[in-house]
């Protein structure tokens, strides 16, 4: 009665592959185009407003666990993480003004836009996580690994579903899983609709 062996359904394999790269490539490509002048107005203002650099680029793991920069808007103070990686808190004393914006808005993540045009990332799949916090996770937290099945997305199935920021690690594993085992287009584009609404109306991002 030991199980030995468990087989799990992966649907996303073979042509399904190069349909969602294609789908990838060409709505990434479309927004890049018409976000440009707002993300160089953005660029602008962050300089203005605090020194160092437009965007803050942090080692994330992406498909198969493989570590990549992951490009966001910097929203905080250059010092930020001199006493070393820490959550990110409501009130938090270390973002800027326009830091705090950006983040409320979900503006901060615009360039990573970038990595899915690079292919560091999919528009839409588990959202990647910090080498330091995936050794965390991977011990505690059953089948946390099998998230890294696919590509690491800019937007997921748990976080239209309320679960981003200070939320259940485990939750939000069981909602990445779901995904990878029920992945069809209609859904990315399912998920999509429903990131656009949410960032319209959800404000409680830190």
């Amino acid at each position: 009665g030991l199980p030995l062996l468990s087989v799990r359904d992966v649907r996303l394999r073979g042509w399904r592959v190069t349909v969602k790269r294609l789908v990838d490539l060409l709505i990434t490509s479309g927004l890049l185009v018409i976000l440009s002048p707002f993300m160089f107005l953005v660029g602008i203002l962050i300089k203005i407003e605090s020194p160092g650099s437009v965007f803050y680029a942090q080692e994330r793991m992406g498909l198969d666990a493989h570590p990549f920069l992951m490009i966001k808007f910097r929203s905080m103070r250059k010092d930020a993480e001199a006493n070393g990686p820490g959550w990110t808190t409501p009130d938090d004393p270390r973002r800027t003004r326009l830091g705090r914006l950006l983040r409320r808005l979900n503006m901060d993540e615009l360039p990573q836009l970038i990595n899915v045009l690079l292919g560091d990332m999919s528009l839409v799949g588990p959202r990647p996580e910090r080498p330091i916090y995936v050794e965390q996770f991977k011990r505690t937290i059953p089948r946390y690994m099998e998230r890294h099945n696919e590509k690491a997305g800019l937007t997921g199935w748990a976080q239209v579903n309320g679960l981003r920021g200070d939320t259940s690690i485990e939750e939000r594993t069981k909602y990445d899983l779901w995904y990878i085992e029920n992945w069809s287009l209609l859904l990315d584009f399912k998920i999509l609709i429903r990131t656009i609404f949410r960032t319209c109306t959800d404000r409680s991002a830190y």
